[in-house]
């Protein structure tokens, strides 16, 4: 079986062929500014490996089915950032700060259209199997994106509904890029569904220990800022499990610091860990990743093909779950 770096090369190869127009500016050059923001390139790699997994002859044919993925995961991380007002992406400037909000927007709305370009370029009798595969993806990550706004404006959020949040918003792109590269193998219907729910469970697995590295992650090596999500009053699973198990005093405490900035009170993050540390949320949103990446694990064993051609994918998993940064 292809090594994980194998995969990657082979999809930065085929990247590296896209040549975007060179006019007008504005419009090409942030698209191959975000590109060249490469990231892990865990997405597109997933379309390769989804082939693999049935038969390593479908991989090439797999390579523009990855491009789409990549564009599409790029298009949103785009318009994401607009919404958020964030200013880095992958520790360089986003493309609406360095540019600006119109020039992100219609570079986004170009990404996305070159996405559905690379999709047409996969076999033909596939065309259709694979484009509702990826539509019903693409409006699942819109409503996750919408839900994590809508959560931003109440205080309190269920469990379930942040679980299924960062399903829509994340792991939904990470089942269906596996499943492209199934459909593009001619895997059986029950094997795609089964690699599906693999890809899910683990974007929700890898989802809840970004938000654990967030708060505990070792800041050498983690590649965020350490307590970002504090600082921003962000509602992650940690946030979600403190609000659903604090006393009324501690509802209160959590109410004031949630107020307050670092120049009101410089240590937001460490009192915000503290009640964390009383109820052991660390502890429970763990066994919650625990109990994801377990299912994830299940439905990848119950594949009906030999298990040393589940290897690569569940040496990535290993890898995302024990990740430090």
């Amino acid at each position: 079986m292809f090594q994980n770096l194998t995969y990657a090369k082979l999809f930065q190869d085929y990247l590296d062929l896209k040549h975007f127009p060179v006019s007008p500016s504005n419009l090409y050059d942030p698209i191959r500014y975000i590109l060249s923001l490469s990231g892990k390139r865990i997405r597109p790699m997933l379309v390769l490996m989804g082939a693999a997994l049935f038969d390593e002859k479908y991989i090439e044919e797999s390579l523009p089915a990855s491009a789409a993925i990549e564009f599409f995961h790029n298009f949103s991380l785009i318009h994401d950032d607009i919404m958020d007002k964030a200013p880095l992406r992958r520790g360089q400037p986003t493309v609406h700060q360095k540019w600006d909000d119109s020039v992100a927007i219609l570079s986004g709305d170009g990404l996305l259209i070159q996405a559905y370009l690379e999709l047409a370029k996969c076999p033909k009798e596939k065309v259709p199997q694979l484009l509702d595969v990826f539509n019903k993806l693409a409006v699942e990550v819109c409503e996750g994106q919408q839900y994590d706004m809508d959560f931003e404006k109440v205080d309190r959020v269920a469990e379930s509904a942040y679980i299924d949040m960062i399903r829509l918003k994340t792991s939904v792109l990470l089942g269906g890029a596996l499943q492209l590269g199934a459909i593009l193998a001619d895997a059986h219907p029950d094997a795609q569904e089964l690699l599906y729910a693999f890809g899910v469970n683990l974007g929700i697995a890898f989802q809840l220990q970004d938000d654990i590295l967030d708060v505990y992650g070792d800041p050498a090596t983690f590649g965020k800022q350490v307590g970002g999500d504090i600082l921003s009053n962000k509602k992650t699973i940690l946030y979600v499990k403190l609000r659903d198990l604090a006393t009324d005093a501690d509802q209160e405490v959590l109410t004031n610091l949630l107020r307050t900035d670092l120049v009101a009170e410089p240590h937001k993050i460490e009192k915000m860990k503290d009640l964390y540390a009383k109820y052991d949320i660390k502890g429970s949103a763990t066994r919650l990743k625990e109990e994801f990446t377990a299912i994830a694990y299940d439905k990848l064993h119950a594949i009906d093909v030999e298990m040393g051609r589940k290897d690569a994918l569940f040496r990535l998993a290993d890898a995302l779950m024990q990740r430090e940064q």
